[in-house]
C-alpha cells in the first residue's frame, strides 16, 4: 500500500492513532525537518535531536486527543516548541520574554514599519544581494548569527523565513501574541541584516565562533 494515502490529514491521524508504522515514517519525513529547524532555533543544534525525539513521544501519546482546531503540522510544531522551552528550563537557560523583546540598541531603528531600511547601508549598492549571499564566508557568518539569536527570536525567524508560516500559526506554535511575534521578527531581522552590513563594510563577522 502506497504511503501517499497519508497525504490526507485525517488518514494520517488515524494511522498514527493505530500506531501504523507506515504512517509514522510518513509523518517523520513530512514534519521531521521543520521540527528539527524549530528545535535547533530554540535550544541549539547539540540537543535538538533529543528535543525532537521527546516531541515525537508526546505527539504519539496525544494524537488520539487531537481535536483539529489547527492543522496537524501546527499542532506538532507547537508540541516541539513546548518541548524545547521545557528543555531550556531544565537546562536553566530559559530567557524571559521581556528580555527577548528588549530593544537591541546596536541595531535600533534601522527599519521602518514595513521592514525596509530607514537609511540604506553605505556600501549596499556596490554588491547585489545575490553576490553577497554567494560568499561562503558570509553564509557561515549568517548561520552563526542566526544560531546565536535569543531563543524566541531565532524560532520566530526560522518559522517565518525558513518555513514560510503565517503569523497566526507562529503565534499558536510559540504561544505568544501577534504583536510580540512581530517584535521578535523585527529584532531578529535587525540583527541579521546588521550582520550583513557589517560584513560588507569590514569583511568581519559580528557573530562569535
Amino acid at each position: 500500500m502506497s504511503d501517499t494515502i497519508f497525504r490526507d490529514e485525517a488518514t494520517l491521524i488515524a494511522g498514527l492513532v493505530r500506531q501504523d508504522e507506515a504512517a509514522y515514517h510518513y509523518a517523520i519525513r513530512t514534519f521531521g525537518g521543520p521540527m528539527q529547524h524549530l528545535a535547533a532555533s530554540i535550544v541549539g543544534q547539540k540537543i535538538a535531536d533529543e528535543v525532537v525525539q521527546e516531541a515525537w513521544v508526546s505527539v504519539l501519546r496525544a494524537v488520539g486527543k487531537f481535536e483539529g482546531r489547527s492543522a496537524l503540522k501546527t499542532w506538532i510544531m507547537r508540541i516541539t516548541a513546548n518541548e524545547a522551552k521545557s528543555r531550556l528550563r531544565r537546562e536553566k537557560r530559559n530567557v524571559a520574554l521581556e528580555d527577548l523583546l528588549a530593544e537591541d540598541e546596536s541595531f535600533a531603528d534601522r527599519f521602518d514599519g514595513r521592514g525596509h531600511w530607514q537609511d540604506a547601508p553605505s556600501e549596499w549598492g556596490q554588491d547585489s544581494p545575490e553576490a553577497l549571499l554567494a560568499s561562503d564566508e558570509l553564509k557561515a557568518c549568517l548561520d552563526r548569527m542566526i544560531d546565536q539569536l535569543p531563543d524566541l527570536q531565532g524560532a520566530t525567524l526560522a518559522l517565518r523565513e525558513r518555513q514560510g508560516l503565517p503569523l497566526a500559526d507562529i503565534c499558536h506554535i510559540l504561544d505568544v501574541s501577534e504583536s510580540n511575534v512581530r517584535v521578535l521578527l523585527h529584532r531578529a531581522r535587525n540583527k541579521v541584516f546588521g550582520c550583513v552590513e557589517h560584513f560588507q563594510q569590514t569583511g568581519e563577522c559580528l557573530a562569535t565562533e
